[in-house]
């Protein structure tokens, strides 16, 4: 996934200076250390099961980071699994599912090199073999340890005439296997490093796809983050155009854990910021980041993406966008997506909420009750039902709010800009004049678009009913806060929920200011109306599910600034993507390279917007590295990225 790719589909380095590799097992080939696997098996149903899996945990990592031998570390562990062999079946099941994605990914690659790859474990060969074979590697290439069992078929040890059962073992098999060549170690553990520091490998590469082990990287002449970035590191042919590692995303203000969690299932590398940044602030941390995700706080602006030298995606974890330069996102093919139904439940929920307790009038009589005071009356305190109820804003939130609202018995008018369909029995007004004169009730659900400052002033206030009910859970912006205060004041507003302000605390450590506090039948709530655990973990879903299909797949489908296009998965070819300004010819340039090249291409699409166009095009995998160079080089290309 990046525009600077060695040729496709060679090798960088030659047959006959290839290096021989050397593999770990554990926790480097699959996700987990098999012997704490074998002990959730063999210790099933015994009271003492979580506390062994602790303490075989704990040795295990010992071990691995060189705090004590390994021959200590496997005896101690084989004496708490109480291990059989009858459970090696479903051991072997289990490591099945749990080889490291990167090693299933590049299954072509451990099969084509398989004369070079040797796996050397200090594991077990009864439940290592199957594994590694199933992905290419040569059973005579495999060297690990052996069980000794009983005569009923208990593990009680392991062969003592084994290299591998004993410190310094791999280092031992390494030399006896005298490769006659140069030699590359990728594990995850001290006793990989071993084979480094005994002068028989050329390089270690400390392997972090599951686990990192400070005490590890820090012996390593190299950090694979992953088989792809080993691979990248080498030059290798891979499955990714891109090692996943190696693109960074960047989570703001407090992202939902979901949202991370599907990065690092992905292999991207994370980072968290639980506030919002300033614009200086953000500058400094955009820097090679490929992924950014933000809520309703952070701005995104032109100057923020002068400074974005790798930036491909930004995920808007909310439904506005108002807060990203769209235009200058576009310009540089940064695509932007949103969450623009994913939170609509929760904001309905809060405006019919706060429409009940505002007519009946509860705030005030329930701060009375905190100060000692009884009001049994049902003096302003009046039914939903009946009343009139107005929207300015008739999109997503507006629609649905409309159904609930009607459930409840209310008239329900409508104002919007844009033509749209009634549900219900909900009407639409001609103007926005006319909602005001009619409704008992007024919530305001618009756009963030900067026309819309001030949209409520004086003057909307004055054509409003007396005693009207007001709502604005949209946009800080769009209403006037010393018009809105004055017509508190005055009784002609006779209660107002509030959850949006222009100006609002960056974090929870911030105090909030404005006019509107400490006024009387005011419900105020901080930015909390998509704020519940559904809808967090609704966006927390949704969102970076556009920005992934967009990474690995291309597909735009939802983008608020790029042509949509919903794309077929890939399969048996490269994918061309050519992000460029809206100009005439400039898929024919593409085509006439392609036919330059005798390049059979296995399908393309294009779409456009006023802007920019886009062209995805799927070829055959053999074509000379030339043919990415001219395609980049194309008069108004704005980005280039490659996918295999």
């Amino acid at each position: 996934m990046t525009t600077t790719e060695p040729t496709p589909g060679q090798r960088a380095v030659p047959p006959a200076e290839q290096p021989y590799y050397v593999i770990d097992f554990d926790s480097t080939f699959t996700k987990v250390e098999a012997l704490d696997i074998l002990g959730e098996i063999s210790l099933a149903g015994r009271p003492e099961r979580d506390d062994v899996l602790h303490q075989i945990k704990t040795i295990t990592d010992r071990g691995m980071s060189g705090e004590i031998s390994f021959t200590e570390s496997l005896n101690l562990r084989l004496d708490l699994l109480k291990a059989h062999r009858n459970h090696l079946p479903a051991l072997i099941e289990s490591l099945m599912g749990k080889i490291s994605d990167s090693f299933q990914r590049n299954k072509e690659f451990l099969t084509e090199h398989a004369d070079h790859i040797y796996i050397v474990s200090n594991g077990f060969r009864e439940f290592i073999l199957p594994i590694v074979t199933s992905l290419g590697i040569q059973a005579e290439h495999v060297f690990a340890n052996t069980f000794l069992y009983d005569e009923n078929g208990a593990v009680i040890g392991f062969d003592p005439q084994n290299p591998l059962s004993a410190n310094g073992g791999k280092s031992q098999v390494i030399r006896d296997l005298n490769l006659g060549g140069e030699v590359y170690v990728i594990g995850d553990g001290y006793t990989d490093y071993e084979i480094r520091a005994s002068g028989l490998a050329n390089r270690f590469y400390a392997f972090t796809e599951n686990v990192l082990r400070p005490s590890v990287v820090e012996k390593a002449d190299h950090v694979a983050h992953s088989l792809d970035d080993f691979l990248y590191q080498n030059n290798l042919s891979r499955s990714q155009s891109y090692p996943k590692s190696r693109i960074k995303v960047l989570l703001l203000e407090n992202v939902h854990p979901v949202a991370v969690q599907l990065f690092e299932q992905e292999g991207f590398k994370v980072e968290i910021r639980k506030e919002a940044l300033d614009e200086d602030e953000l500058i400094e941390a955009i820097r090679d980041v490929s992924i950014l995700g933000i809520r309703s706080k952070t701005n995104i602006t032109a100057r923020v993406l002068e400074n974005a030298n790798k930036l491909m995606a930004v995920g808007a974890f909310c439904i506005g966008t108002n807060q990203i330069d769209l235009d200058t996102c576009t310009q540089k093919g940064i695509a932007v997506f949103n969450a623009p139904y994913s939170n609509t439940r929760s904001v309905v929920e809060l405006a019919i909420g706060e429409i009940i307790m505002l007519i009946r009038s509860i705030v005030p009589k329930s701060n009375l009750m905190h100060n000692g005071g009884w009001d049994k009356s049902a003096k302003n305190s009046f039914e939903v039902r009946g009343k009139k109820l107005g929207l300015v804003g008739y999109g997503n939130i507006g629609t649905q709010l409309s159904v609930v609202a009607e459930a409840l018995g209310m008239e329900v008018y409508f104002y919007d800009i844009v033509d749209k369909l009634a549900l219900g029995n909900a009407r639409k007004c001609k103007s926005l004049d006319d909602l005001l004169a009619v409704a008992d009730i007024i919530s305001l659900h618009t756009d963030g678009r900067k026309e819309n400052k001030n949209l409520f002033s004086y003057r909307e206030f004055s054509l409003m009913k007396n005693g009207v009910i007001f709502l604005n859970l949209s946009r800080g912006h769009i209403v006037d806060i010393p018009a809105l205060v004055d017509a508190i004041e005055r009784g002609k507003i006779a209660g107002a929920g509030v959850d949006v302000f222009p100006l609002e605390p960056k974090t929870n450590n911030e105090e909030f200011s404005s006019a509107l506090r400490k006024l009387p039948n005011v419900i105020l709530t901080p930015h909390i109306g998509g704020s519940t655990e559904e809808a967090q973990v609704n966006i927390g879903n949704f969102v970076p599910g556009k920005l992934l299909e967009y990474i690995n797949n291309g597909s735009t489908y939802g983008s608020v600034n790029f042509p949509e296009l919903q794309l077929p998965m890939l399969k048996g070819a490269h994918r061309l993507l050519h992000i460029h300004a809206n100009v005439p010819g400039i898929l024919a340039k593409m085509n006439a390279i392609f036919a330059n090249y005798h390049i059979n291409i296995h399908g393309q699409y294009l779409k456009t917007n006023e802007q920019i166009g886009y062209v995805i095009t799927d070829v055959a995998k053999e074509y000379a590295h030339e043919v990415v160079e001219e395609l980049k080089g194309i008069d108004n290309t704005i980005k280039f990225r490659l996918l295999f």
